[in-house]
């Protein structure tokens, strides 16, 4: 219970009402020469989207970056939004290894969780996207947890962007077209995807989704 009511009332506090939730590998390195363009990507995606929500919330209603809290993609995630000068949020988990908070989140919202299906609700609940950068079976589970979620319309928010970053990874690991083929997912499950290359990329396709989905959905906690 105190999994849910501890966020519950600090996100009423500091007003948190929209997020884009970065999901992505904890084993992702800035020095690595197979995965640092990963960090450094994630990094700038999440910092010209902290800048666009400061936009967003000047004349309506802005958002704020979440991760899961720990290393690699999420802290460079935190990382861009701390340098744009906002909130950000971190959902850890107690694990024996690599989940140690990363030095970037906002640590008002730095929560640790120990059961997974308290920190998924926290994760969807005031999610208006999601950018999955290259991971393992934790990001892969985030993902298709998702998916399932919007493909079973089980998630309200049926246009929740969801975004994978770098089409080639996620080509190579995945054989989409192979579900499709088989029966297993329709065409417009397929749909439900949406690959971007660069943080320039990312940003010009999410602006306007994160704009209409933040009008139009508004899970919001009021202070009572």
């Amino acid at each position: 219970m105190c999994e849910y009511i501890e966020p519950e009332k600090r996100f009423k506090h500091y007003k948190i009402r929209h997020t884009v939730v970065f999901f992505g590998s904890a084993r992702t390195q800035p020095d690595d020469s197979l995965t640092r363009q990963y960090y450094h990507d994630a990094y700038k995606l999440s910092y010209l989207l902290a800048q666009y929500g400061k936009e967003l919330e000047a004349v309506h209603d802005g958002f704020v970056i979440c991760t899961g809290g720990g290393p690699g993609i999420m802290e460079a995630a935190n990382k861009g939004a701390n340098e744009a000068g906002v909130y950000s949020i971190g959902l850890n988990i107690s694990l024996p290894f690599e989940q140690i908070p990363n030095q970037y989140i906002s640590q008002e919202l730095n929560f640790e969780f120990h059961y997974f299906f308290m920190r998924k609700l926290w994760f969807l609940y005031h999610a208006k996207a999601i950018v999955v950068f290259p991971g393992g079976y934790g990001t892969l589970d985030e993902l298709f947890e998702t998916l399932t979620l919007v493909q079973t319309n089980k998630l309200q928010k049926q246009e929740i962007p969801i975004v994978l970053y770098d089409e080639n990874y996620w080509n190579k690991l995945i054989n989409f077209q192979m579900l499709i083929d088989y029966g297993y997912i329709d065409k417009k499950d397929f749909d439900l995807i949406h690959f971007c290359n660069s943080p320039e990329e990312g940003i010009e396709y999410l602006k306007p989704r994160l704009k209409r989905l933040i009008e139009k959905v508004n899970h919001t906690i009021e202070e009572q």
